[in-house]
């Protein structure tokens, strides 16, 4: 199994039977060549065969507080911080010791079936493993932000924090369009010793007042992150750019030349203040091109962030419970979405007689966008939401709907799951 996603190979549109206005021209984005390969940062070891509560406080000055009552404050009125006369932090040394603990290793267990030697399929299991940033604690969980690529397809997510201590966690949010994601651990599941050394981490802030926007070209930065699996590890350099953009992220990057590598998805990347400004997520792979790293800044996405957080927290139902809309459709990619106006999500290209959508009258022909608050970017991420709702249950499907000058109206629409046949 490959860890690298190549987020340049252009895909064919469905085939689409209503009238479009297929002339239209590609908008005209500073994004990297075609031919240029990304990764994505979650570094996949290899595969062996076999087989509702509201978030509450964002971030306290202290991370977590004490030990005692494993509490955090409210969030401070502190400004955003950007870039003044102030004698920023060199010591790259002290600002990791502080911010290292905020930094945790997620193991990600999933389960695929692949084509065996002999023609038939079997089931797979696949371990890779990526990087998160804890940022914030409710009464009885402890929030991490990571990237969406990280946590996709799991059967199990294990967190590592800085002590080695590991704990299951559950996935809170996600949006597959920003590339963001937010599990929640149980604090009851964390030893004392492991939340003594949380509460001595340097706060990480995403409410929007206090987070960090990015000075600039030439700003120092450091990358923490899990690379090749092998536990914390430090870099550093500067931002090279800002405004990036890559296909398959919907949203302006960073991009910096510290080493940024396999395993650091979703880890941190800070300033010279040792303050959060990135969640890194990319890098350019390729034998002629060295230091093209990409991190989403937290700044333009700390709304995401803290709707992710105030999600329920998901679990997974049995394959056998599990409900289904009652559609066949078709990826609409970044790509398919500018050269067909419409959309990124899932194409509906049949609705099922009898099923949940047919009864609720979603149409061939529109797009799904989203379930339950959740963006969705194509059948797989759709697939993946499905698997916490039973069949009898209701969610709440964004659909974006064809209209005769070739806009797309967007409208909520209930459905009760079917059963699988």
């Amino acid at each position: 199994m490959s860890n690298e996603y190549n987020y340049y190979t252009p895909e064919s549109g469905p085939d689409y039977n209503y009238e479009q206005n297929q002339e239209q021209k590609r908008k005209e984005k500073k994004k990297m060549p075609k031919f240029i390969k990304v990764i994505s940062l979650a570094l996949v070891f290899g595969i062996v065969a076999s087989v509702a509560f509201q978030a509450t406080n964002l971030v306290a000055d202290r991370f977590l507080g004490t030990t005692e009552n494993r509490e955090v404050k409210s969030v401070d009125n502190t400004k955003i911080s950007q870039s003044t006369g102030e004698t920023a932090k060199s010591d790259i040394a002290s600002i990791a010791e502080e911010v290292m603990p905020s930094v945790v290793s997620i193991t990600n267990l999933s389960v695929q079936q692949v084509q065996s030697f002999f023609g038939g399929i079997q089931e797979q299991e696949s371990k890779s493993v990526g990087s998160g940033i804890i940022i914030s604690q409710n009464d009885s969980e402890l929030l991490i932000i990571t990237n969406n690529h990280v946590v996709e397809g799991n059967e199990t997510l294990t967190v590592s924090f800085v002590d080695e201590e590991s704990v299951e966690a559950q996935v809170k949010g996600t949006d597959a369009a920003k590339d963001l994601a937010v599990i929640a651990v149980q604090t009851k599941k964390i030893k004392d010793t492991t939340m003594d050394q949380l509460g001595r981490a340097k706060s990480v802030k995403v409410a929007k007042e206090n987070t960090v926007i990015v000075d600039g070209m030439g700003e120092s930065v450091i990358a923490i992150g899990n690379a090749l699996g092998y536990g914390q590890s430090v870099t550093s350099g500067i931002v090279s750019a800002t405004g990036r953009e890559l296909d398959g992220i919907d949203e302006k990057l960073i991009q910096t030349d510290a080493a940024i590598n396999p395993g650091n998805s979703g880890g941190a990347l800070l300033n010279a203040n040792g303050e959060v400004i990135g969640i890194n997520t990319a890098k350019v792979a390729t034998d002629t091109v060295e230091g093209m790293g990409y991190a989403i800044p937290i700044s333009s996405v700390s709304d995401i962030i803290e709707n992710l957080m105030n999600q329920e927290t998901k679990t997974k139902v049995s394959e056998a419970e599990q409900g289904q809309l009652g559609i066949q459709g078709v990826d609409v990619t970044t790509d398919s979405s500018e050269m067909y106006n419409m959309p990124t999500g899932v194409y509906v290209s049949e609705v099922i007689a009898g099923g949940g959508a047919k009864k609720a009258g979603i149409t061939k022909g529109s797009v799904i966008t989203g379930i339950n608050g959740t963006s969705i970017d194509g059948m797989q991420a759709l697939k993946e939401q499905l698997q916490y709702y039973r069949a009898g249950e209701t969610v709440k499907i964004t659909v974006a709907t064809p209209e005769k000058n070739g806009e797309y109206a967007k409208s909520d629409v209930e459905v009760t799951l079917g059963k699988k046949s």
